[in-house]
C-alpha cells in the first residue's frame, strides 16, 4: 500500500483532485461571491444575467446546485475540493461555459477552494455571523479577504465590491494593487448606484447607472436590499462582458429565489413570506422591507414575526437577534430553528433577553411546527407573517436527529386547516413586470 506524508492535507486533496479531473476550474471562468447576506440571490442573478448572455451555467451555493439546467441537492454552500472539481467537471462535460459560486468564509479558512482561479470575485458585505467558528469579526473578514488575494492562485482579474460597507471599502485598497479590473457599487455611490428607486408590491425599479450609461431596471424582488444584490450582480455581468440587454433582461427574468422573501399564497387576507434571515442584521432588513411592503400596499397592516436561533452558534448573538426582531415587529413569536444539540428552551431564554428589551408583544413556542400556527392565528387582513430563519432548508436539526422540515409547507398546510385554498397558490403571473 502507497502512501504520502504531506504538511497540509486539504491543500493536497485540492492539488490532487484538480489533476484527476484534469484542472476544470483553469478551464472555465469563475464568480465567486462572498459576504454574510445576499450571496445566494446575487448569484442566482449573476446566473440567470449569463443565461441571458446565451452561456450554459453551473451554479454551486447554499440553496441548490446548478448543472447546464439540472438542479442537485446542495449538503454544503461550497462543497470540498474533490466534490468541488468532481462537479466543475462533469459541468464541462455537458458544455458549460460560466461558473457561479458562493463562497463561505468557512471554505476559504478551510481550503476548499484552494487552487481555484476566480476570474470575477463579489463582496457583498459583513455582519455578525459565525464567530462561533472564526472567534472575532476580524479573523471573520480575513477569511473573505482570501477570495480577493487568490487562494493557491492569482488575485481575481476583477473585484466588485459593496462600497456602501466599510469592510467593502477596505477591500477595494486591497484590490485595486491586485486585480486588474474594480467595480464598487452603492446605492448612491460607485461605479454601478441606483436612481428613482421605486419600490412596489410586485417588484423593484429603477435606473441604474453604470460605467457604460443609464439602463432601466425591473426586478420582481422587492427592497433596497435587493437593489444592493441587483448592483452586485449586474457589476459581475459587465464584468464578465455581458451585454445591457442581457443584465437587463437576466434581472427581469428571476421571478424568486428559494427561501428568500418567498411568498406562501393560499388566497388568505394577508401576506405570508418565508426567509432565510439568521442573523440580527438580515432580521432588521427583512422586517424593514416588511414594513416598506406593507406600505406601500396601501395596508395599515401589522409586521408579525416569527424567528429562532441555531444551537451550536454563536451565543451572543441570539439576544441580538432578539432585540433585532422585537424593535420592528408588532408581535413575535420565538421558537426553534435549527436546535442541534442544544436544549430548544435554553436556546430560546437567551433570544429573550434582547425581545424582552424591545417591549414588543411577544409569544414563546419551541416546537417550530406549534409556533407556525401560531404566528398564522394572529394574522389579521392587511398583515405580513415573517417566517425567518430556515428559508430553503427542507429538515430541521435536533439532538434527535434530522427531521423533514419545510416551513413553506408547513405555511401552507396550517393555511389549509385556516380554511383557505392553498390550489390556487404560486400562479407565477407577470403583471407588472414592465421595464
Amino acid at each position: 500500500m502507497a502512501w504520502a506524508r504531506v504538511v497540509h492535507g486539504r491543500r493536497a486533496l485540492a492539488r490532487l483532485s484538480a489533476n484527476f479531473y484534469k484542472r476544470p476550474a483553469e478551464r472555465i471562468p469563475n464568480t465567486g461571491i462572498t459576504g454574510t447576506n445576499g450571496k445566494s440571490t446575487t448569484a442566482f442573478l449573476i446566473e440567470s444575467i449569463l443565461k441571458a448572455e446565451g452561456r450554459k451555467t453551473a451554479l454551486v451555493g447554499t440553496i441548490e446546485y446548478h448543472v447546464a439546467g439540472r438542479i442537485l441537492p446542495a449538503p454544503h454552500t461550497t462543497p470540498e475540493s474533490l466534490e468541488l472539481n468532481r462537479l466543475l467537471a462533469e459541468a464541462l462535460g455537458e458544455g458549460v461555459t460560466e461558473a457561479v459560486m458562493e463562497v463561505s468564509s468557512h471554505a476559504l479558512e478551510q481550503q476548499r477552494v484552494f487552487g481555484i482561479p476566480f476570474d470575477v470575485a463579489v463582496f457583498t458585505n459583513l455582519t455578525r455571523d459565525h464567530l462561533d467558528y472564526h472567534g472575532t469579526m476580524a479573523k471573520y473578514f480575513q477569511s473573505k479577504q482570501v477570495l480577493f488575494e487568490g487562494c493557491g492562485t492569482e488575485p481575481p482579474r476583477s473585484a466588485v465590491l459593496n462600497i456602501d460597507d466599510e469592510h467593502g471599502r477596505q477591500l477595494q485598497r486591497v484590490s485595486k494593487k491586485r486585480s486588474g479590473v474594480v467595480f464598487t457599487y452603492g446605492m448612491t455611490s460607485g461605479d454601478f448606484y441606483a436612481e428613482s428607486v421605486e419600490v412596489t408590491p410586485r417588484g423593484t425599479r429603477f435606473q441604474m447607472i453604470t460605467p457604460h450609461g443609464k439602463l432601466a431596471i425591473w426586478s420582481s424582488m422587492i427592497g433596497h436590499v435587493n437593489v444592493h444584490n441587483v448592483l452586485a450582480a449586474a457589476a459581475a455581468g459587465y464584468a464578465r462582458d455581458c451585454s445591457s440587454h442581457a443584465i437587463a433582461e437576466g434581472i427581469f427574468n428571476l421571478a424568486s429565489v428559494p427561501g428568500r422573501f418567498e411568498r406562501v399564497d393560499c388566497g388568505q387576507p394577508f401576506t405570508v413570506v418565508v426567509d432565510y434571515a439568521h442573523t440580527d442584521d438580515a432580521l432588521r432588513n427583512l422586517i424593514a422591507l416588511a414594513r416598506d411592503f406593507v406600505a406601500r400596499a396601501g395596508l395599515k397592516g401589522r409586521v408579525i414575526t416569527l424567528f429562532g436561533c441555531g444551537g451550536d452558534r454563536d451565543r451572543a448573538k441570539r439576544p441580538l437577534m432578539g432585540e433585532a426582531a422585537g424593535k420592528g415587529s408588532d408581535f413575535v413569536v420565538l421558537t426553534s430553528d435549527n436546535p442541534r444539540s442544544e436544549d430548544p428552551l435554553a436556546i430560546i431564554n437567551d433570544a429573550v433577553v434582547g425581545l424582552q428589551k424591545s417591549g414588543t408583544k411577544y409569544s414563546m413556542e419551541p416546537d417550530r411546527h406549534k409556533a407556525i400556527a401560531l404566528a398564522l392565528e394572529q394574522a389579521s387582513p392587511g398583515d405580513i407573517v415573517l417566517l425567518a430563519g430556515k428559508g430553503h432548508e427542507k429538515i430541521q436539526t435536533t439532538k434527535e436527529g434530522s427531521i423533514p422540515f419545510d416551513d413553506v409547507e408547513v405555511a401552507r398546510e396550517m393555511l389549509k386547516t385556516l380554511g383557505y385554498d392553498c390550489r390556487s397558490a404560486a400562479k407565477a403571473g407577470l403583471a407588472g413586470k414592465t421595464i
